[in-house]
């Protein structure tokens, strides 16, 4: 496995190594002790999956406080541009943001830290997102960044027209707001 850090810290690109023959492929997509090496100790703890069709974004979602979550995922069948925004209020990186495209051919997979919005656009007809978190889900935790904050400035390869959002998406927070109720001691 290759592993390339971002320009933003803490998220890391990794890049598998495919061994091809005639019947097919083999790789390893995780190895603990390599993992740890590279990135540092995450424990895992489950594994999720979706599919999604083409103009699908999904995102960008985070979990505040005791509930926050790091994320290592890859897509399967597909491609998605996959992007994750630094939220880390005390961070130099905060509100910038790194795009990059997964899909079942690249093999590629992105570790994204506690402290950044996550989300991703399908690009493909479908696609089937994969992805390891170290912490349990908690609805009353959870909250998402407006996948078209101007202040962010994500460049979307679609009109807006041509996505597809849950409600919950297209009424996310702005980054201000978000930094608001990140300040806010009693949210924790």
């Amino acid at each position: 496995m290759n592993y390339i850090e971002t320009e933003i810290k803490g998220l890391w690109i990794l890049e598998p190594k495919v061994h091809l023959d005639g019947r097919g492929y083999f790789m390893e997509t995780y190895k603990k002790e390599e993992f740890d090496k590279y990135i540092g100790k995450v424990d895992f703890i489950q594994d999720n999956e979706s599919q999604s069709n083409f103009g699908v974004l999904r995102g960008l979602h985070f979990q505040k406080g005791a509930f926050a979550q790091a994320k290592l995922v890859r897509v399967l069948h597909g491609m998605v541009l996959d992007v994750a925004v630094d939220i880390r209020k005390d961070s130099d990186s905060f509100g910038k943001f790194v795009m990059i495209e997964l899909s079942a051919d690249n093999k590629k997979q992105f570790f994204v830290p506690r402290g950044f919005a996550h989300g991703f656009l399908v690009m493909s007809e479908t696609a089937i997102f994969s992805y390891k978190v170290d912490n349990v889900y908690k609805a009353s935790s959870e909250d998402a960044l407006l996948y078209s904050d101007p202040t962010v400035g994500i460049e979307w390869p679609l009109r807006d027209d041509e996505l597809v959002l849950s409600s919950k998406d297209k009424e996310a927070n702005s980054l201000e707001n978000i930094l608001r109720v990140l300040s806010d001691k009693t949210q924790e």
